[in-house]
């Protein structure tokens, strides 16, 4: 989820950068590692270990988390490229334990001007601490509801499929509305979200109307009042046991049935072959 975008650590002006050299003709030539500058197409595994690292502290801490954003998304089968960074909800009475306890682990913890989030970095990942995800405060039933997943072999609360096309569709306006990022997303969750919750949850949304009726027009979702609520337990068995289509988790490292039911607050998520 790339909340914000800014300027990259270490980014210089134009014309103050310390590897500029100039040739004999009066040209700038630059180093090879002034080119470095631009994320590399795809990072996906820094970001997992970022990840990693993060929930082993938040498990520990004894506080109610879950995995949010992109790799939120990865970790529920859907085939995304990991570029930017990695999301965690959290409350925000818990912000000050957390934060602390990832100073002590080492890692950069950033205060941004945004009062709904703090910012951290790890191995040159960055980090997202929410405190609100599209407007809406995170609350210990929102996290109550996370699915515990695999994510790269190790075990940590997940945003539920229902819950993250509610933010995702809240977050949608004018000037941020992008329907192609969003149908994969959609597309791959659709036998595990309760969708008659996602419209009564979003109704008077204009954006999210659309998306809703652009589901039905491409036979996604059933129209309004004809689809059935997700079973609440059976959403959690893993998708191939469903007889639902593979999603690419496999393919992609994450286990699809390594789902244990809904993630207990705190640190009570099941530990994977990993410790981070």
């Amino acid at each position: 989820m790339n909340l914000t975008e800014g300027r990259r650590d270490g980014a210089h002006a134009p014309h103050s950068h310390p590897h500029q050299l100039r040739s004999g003709h009066g040209e700038i030539r630059l180093e090879p590692d002034d080119r470095a500058h631009d994320l590399p197409p795809d990072h996906t595994q820094a970001i997992l270990e970022a990840t990693k690292e993060v929930a082993a502290v938040l498990k520990k801490s004894g506080c109610a988390f879950a995995l949010v954003g992109s790799v939120a998304a990865y970790a529920h089968g859907i085939p995304v490229r990991l570029q930017h960074d990695t999301d965690f909800a959290v409350r925000r009475e818990d912000a000050e334990t957390v934060t602390q306890l990832l100073r002590e682990r080492g890692i950069r913890i950033v205060e941004p001007p945004e009062d709904w989030l703090v910012k951290a970095r790890s191995g040159g990942e960055e980090i997202d601490l929410i405190f609100s995800l599209a407007g809406r405060p995170v609350t210990t039933e929102f996290l109550a509801r996370a699915w515990t997943l695999p994510v790269d072999s190790v075990h940590m609360p997940v945003i539920d499929p229902t819950d993250m096309m509610i933010v995702r569709l809240a977050a949608l306006s004018e000037h941020h509305c992008d329907f192609g990022a969003l149908l994969p997303v959609a597309r791959g969750l659709r036998e595990r979200v309760d969708w008659a919750r996602v419209r009564a949850e979003t109704r008077g949304g204009p954006m999210a109307a659309a998306f809703l009726y652009l589901l039905e027009l491409l036979d996604v979702i059933p129209p309004e009042g004809a689809e059935t609520a997700a079973e609440p337990e059976a959403g959690r068995t893993g998708a191939t046991e469903r007889g639902m289509p593979d999603t690419g988790a496999t393919a992609m490292g994450v286990s699809a049935t390594g789902v244990t039911g809904p993630a207990a607050a705190g640190g009570a998520a099941g530990e994977g072959s990993g410790d981070d």
